[in-house]
């Protein structure tokens, strides 16, 4: 089914198992109440987990092989008042999409962001929330660049995929391994491209953006709602405006949206109301086009099938430079990126809206 997590959820009198399709959450059989201790403790097994501890959380992996291919399926066991609760990520190498043209970017973003990945040095930032494959896309990025002449260090927490020729660290900050920690390490590993997970505090933002200024190229992921918000949140972190201005080259809010089932795909039209609220300049209200999914067999009758990536790239040039140098709002950034060609999220939507991809709906549901 292409699930990406399986939620065991154990209640006063029964067990309720779901799978998370295409980010939505879907109510499987459920499993006979008799058997709740038993499934949570196999799974622990499997998990090299510790089957007598029920009071506290416990994470672990288990590796399965079906036929030629091993699937990581990353656990968490979480204690309840009825029970442990499991939740397994299911990370599958042969679902995972490292091809950058293949994500959903449009013509000239990619560009974008693609000339951005091969610049010498600097920072890279993608943004957006839990799930919005900001990973999928950083992995896509390292490895269009990763080639024999370039040491390239990551440090994730956790390791969700791995890459050869890549060298991958995990963060463990119950012994000290902090992302700061790798970080400060990497600097002494003679790298030439860094990966940070997550820029979480100011001390790793300002090793990050020193890496970056010291001729190494440098990815990471910040958890804002849009591009131009970044900024801001750096400095919020402590990191002085000009050495953001100076060391970022690229930022990138992304979503994840739900696309139209195409074997059941009809247009419709729509009312002044929706068009209003869209919000998008005019040339793109020219081209107003909107589908939906009848719903059928092929989509399980929900009139959707599959997901797609929508994104917001942008540059920092040298008018969005000055714009950080004189502690310009998110605002006034924004406006300056739009003049100079950025597609804000809002209207990358409506475009693959236009396209018969998304529904009216996944654009107000995503977007603001």
């Amino acid at each position: 089914m292409g699930a990406s997590d399986i939620h065991f959820e154990t209640y006063e009198k029964r067990i309720r198992v779901r799978f998370r399709v295409d980010g939505d959450l879907r109510e499987m059989a459920p499993l006979p109440f008799k058997y709740r201790a038993a499934i949570v403790s196999r799974v622990k097994v499997m998990a090299d987990l510790d089957i007598s501890e029920r009071r506290l959380p416990q994470d672990g992996r288990i590796k399965i092989k079906l036929g030629e291919r091993t699937v990581d399926l990353r656990v968490s066991v979480l204690p309840t008042i009825y029970g442990e609760k499991v939740v397994m990520r299911i990370l599958d190498p042969k679902a995972l999409m490292v091809d950058m043209t293949r994500l959903g970017f449009n013509e000239a973003s990619l560009r974008r962001f693609d000339e951005a990945i091969h610049l010498p040095y600097g920072i890279i930032l993608v943004t957006g929330p839990t799930g919005s494959g900001k990973t999928t896309t950083l992995y896509s990025a390292l490895k269009a660049i990763n080639t024999v002449d370039v040491n390239i260090m990551t440090a994730e927490d956790p390791v969700e995929f791995n890459f050869d020729g890549i060298n991958q660290v995990l963060v463990r900050t119950d012994i000290g391994l902090t992302f700061a920690v790798a970080l400060r390490s990497f600097l002494r590993q003679d790298p030439d491209i860094i990966m940070v997970g997550e820029i979480r505090d100011g001390e790793t933002a300002e090793i990050a953006i020193r890496a970056a200024l010291t001729g190494h190229l440098v990815f990471s992921t910040l958890h804002t709602n849009d591009a131009p918000s970044s900024i801001n949140r750096l400095v919020d972190m402590g990191v002085p405006g000009y050495l953001v201005a100076s060391a970022t080259r690229l930022i990138m809010a992304q979503r994840m949206v739900r696309k139209i089932c195409q074997s059941c795909k009809e247009e419709h039209a729509l009312t002044e109301e929706q068009i209003q609220a869209i919000s998008v300049p005019e040339f793109l209200i020219k081209s107003f086009k909107a589908f939906r999914g009848r719903g059928c067999n092929e989509c399980n009758n929900t009139g959707l099938a599959g997901r797609t990536g929508i994104y917001e790239v942008m540059p920092i040039t040298p008018a969005i430079e000055h714009l950080i140098l004189s502690s310009a709002s998110d605002t006034q950034i924004r406006e300056q990126a739009i003049k100079e060609g950025m597609f804000t999220l809002r209207m990358a939507a409506v475009e693959k809206m236009n396209q018969g991809l998304i529904t009216i709906d996944e654009v107000f549901g995503v977007t603001s």
